[in-house]
């Protein structure tokens, strides 16, 4: 297994990112557009999963990842529950709903094995080196 040397390497970071891409460009538009509340709350949510994984990382502390990561994980569910809200709204159709679910789902099932194999791990962290 390679060493991840940057939160960039994450494959959850990465996938993370584009879920906010996505969910940015269906807030950008559109009546989820004109509902600040619920687009402002939504893109706040899907930031925070990859900004947690990525300071979490930057810790260098596995206990410090862990939690970070944890945080990351209910800002998933967060999102998935506003993108219920979008939908019964009809701000946005299944389509888009059921696509950026399956995403956020990803996202979240990638997150718990990151977090099951860091609680495994009996590494420290680079900044116990």
């Amino acid at each position: 297994m390679a060493t991840i040397t940057c939160f960039e390497d994450l494959k959850v970071w990465q996938k993370a990112r584009a879920l906010a891409n996505c969910v940015y460009a269906v807030t950008s538009r559109g009546p989820l557009a004109r509902d600040f509340v619920l687009r402002d709350q939504a893109t706040r949510a899907v930031i925070s999963i990859a900004l947690n994984i990525a300071e979490g990382f930057e810790r260098g502390g596995r206990k410090e990842f862990l939690q970070f990561l944890s945080v990351a994980k209910g800002s998933c569910g967060e999102v998935r529950a506003q993108l219920y809200l979008a939908l019964d709204q009809r701000y946005i159709d299944q389509t888009q709903f059921d696509a950026l679910v399956a995403q956020a789902r990803e996202v979240s099932t990638m997150l718990s094995g990151l977090m099951a194999y860091l609680k495994r791990s009996n590494v420290p962290g680079t900044k116990f080196k």
